[in-house]
């Protein structure tokens, strides 16, 4: 494969990661390992040790990025922000506009890459067996919590940090609906970044990198270690965030004691949770969410196939 191509590639995996990151009850983690990076991307931030510092204080810079992945980090993050800025638009107005059609498309990406992603776990055996209803059983556990109150202490903002970026690098467990349980997602991304509020910014900025280099480490050993029991895990984790994603539910936002939806800054109300209930019988509404369902289904069916047509093509070459 041409260098320019294989970059692209990299660059629509980030934009797919960024996307994820989007939704709310999906994470890039769950998109990258979808797609096939997820390991590659872990193990590019747990490279960012004392061996990448010596070569950059030596000035050996071509050194240290071939070293950290640099040109893999960098085509991904440029995906990311791509999708952030520019898609979040537009699925914003089609969660508005079409929440059933939008979130069953979506429930079908993620029904899809079940299989697929619990294709590659390479013996399910016991340990794979339990590793998996466990995650289903913590994804799960986790939808159902109720959030908790703001708080705005230093320590507890940087472990928010630590808390977000961890949640968002597991397949299955959303970083943002960490945050919300945490009960400071307002705090930190509407009254922080909108008031640019450096005593909230910077905690949650200082714990986002220690949980970034820090738990990439743990998750490169682990997975180097015990990878079979990791993916079935993550397999586990991916199946129970489907909860999240249910087409039909209502939007539950916070009131106060009177009853009355509390507002944030820009006048629109502070989303808590999502409650979920079944269509009334089958009707038109129905039919087009299985329709939507299917085409993701489809999507990764189609992602998956070109992905087994290119690796069996290199093998050949």
């Amino acid at each position: 494969m041409k260098p320019w191509r294989e970059l692209l590639i990299l660059y629509l995996k980030g934009v797919a990661m960024g996307i994820g990151n989007i939704i709310p009850g999906v994470s890039g983690g769950t998109i990258a390992l979808i797609t096939g990076i997820y390991e590659r991307f872990i193990h590019a931030f747990r490279s960012w040790d004392i061996i990448s510092l010596r070569m950059l204080l030596k000035g050996d810079i071509k050194g240290m990025l071939r070293h950290t992945d640099m040109g893999f980090i960098t085509m991904v993050f440029l995906g990311v922000l791509t999708s952030i800025v520019v898609l979040a638009k537009v699925l914003g107005y089609t969660f508005e506009y079409y929440p059933v059609y939008t979130w069953s498309y979506f429930f079908g990406l993620i029904l899809a890459s079940i299989f697929f992603v619990g294709k590659t776990v390479e013996r399910w055996n016991a340990p794979a067996l339990v590793a998996m209803i466990s995650g289903i059983a913590i994804a799960l556990g986790i939808s159902f919590l109720s959030p908790a109150t703001p708080n705005a202490n230093e320590y507890y903002l940087f472990l928010c940090g630590i808390v977000a970026v961890c949640s968002m690098m597991l397949p299955g467990l959303s970083g943002s609906f960490i945050l919300i349980l945490m009960g400071n997602y307002e705090l930190i991304f509407v009254y922080g970044v909108n008031h640019l509020a450096w005593n909230i910014l910077i905690p949650v900025a200082l714990g986002t990198l220690v949980g970034l280099v820090g738990f990439s480490r743990f998750l490169s050993w682990i997975i180097r270690r015990y990878r079979n029991v990791t993916i079935a895990l993550l397999t586990g984790f991916v199946t129970g965030s489907l909860s999240l994603l249910w087409p039909w539910q209502k939007a539950v936002y916070k009131l106060d004691q009177a009853g009355n939806m509390i507002l944030k800054t820009n006048g629109k109300p502070i989303l808590i949770k999502y409650r979920k209930f079944l269509p009334d019988g089958l009707n038109r509404e129905v039919i087009w969410a299985v329709v939507f369902m299917i085409l993701g289904v489809l999507t990764i069916w189609v992602l998956e196939y070109l992905a087994a047509k290119k690796n069996k093509s290199s093998t050949h070459a």
